[in-house]
């Protein structure tokens, strides 16, 4: 793992070189492809996922084959399927690779023995986690409140790198309307 790379995922801790070291032993480089597929619902969740750089897609597919996008994994985020991945269950959603994209994974066994040598690497996930929390609440909030122009408005307020490049049925089931919606309201903000 390249040093600068450790720094960019913890980006407000120092390490000694002897945590260096147990940090380079646990995370795996990752590349991925445009449209490779890293995890399939039913799949075990073994792994976390930090993104480097491209683009990944967290999405779930229903009995009727619609796709619900749940979450965007950009640069300097955290993608898996989480309920899967803390519960030790099967995958409820899919990620896919938007973009050509370059990872680092880590398994719930490893991030469990980095905390126990680096109890300061527990604190810094334990406040992703809160933070990650927060944010898909919100969403949840948003989601079910607010009409479908102030839900594309959050999304490219949240996304602003990433709303050109990325399909218009993308968004429009990330932000739950049909892709007719998405151009009026592009339409009516432009």
């Amino acid at each position: 793992m390249d040093f600068t790379y450790i720094n960019k995922i913890f980006d407000e801790l120092n390490f000694t070189d002897e945590e260096i070291k147990i940090v380079k032993s646990v995370f795996r480089k990752v590349k991925i492809k445009k449209g490779d597929i890293l995890l399939k619902a039913g799949d075990l969740v073994n792994y976390q996922y930090y993104v480097v750089d491209g683009c990944m897609r967290t999405f779930h597919v229903d009995k009727e084959g619609k796709e619900y996008t749940i979450q965007f994994g950009i640069s300097d985020w955290w993608i898996s399927d989480y309920t899967a991945f803390f519960s030790g269950g099967k995958a409820i959603l899919n990620i896919e690779a938007i973009q050509d994209s370059t990872l680092y994974r880590i398994s719930r066994e490893d991030k469990e023995y980095m905390y126990s040598k680096m109890p300061k690497v527990d604190h810094f996930f334990r406040v992703k986690l809160e933070k990650a929390f927060t944010a898909f609440q919100k969403r949840i909030l948003i989601n079910l409140s607010k009409p479908a122009k102030e839900r594309y408005i959050n999304f490219i307020e949240t996304y602003p790198k990433i709303e050109k490049s990325i399909k218009n049925y993308h968004i429009a089931s990330y932000l739950g309307i049909t892709t007719e919606s998405l151009s009026r309201i592009r339409k009516e903000l432009s």
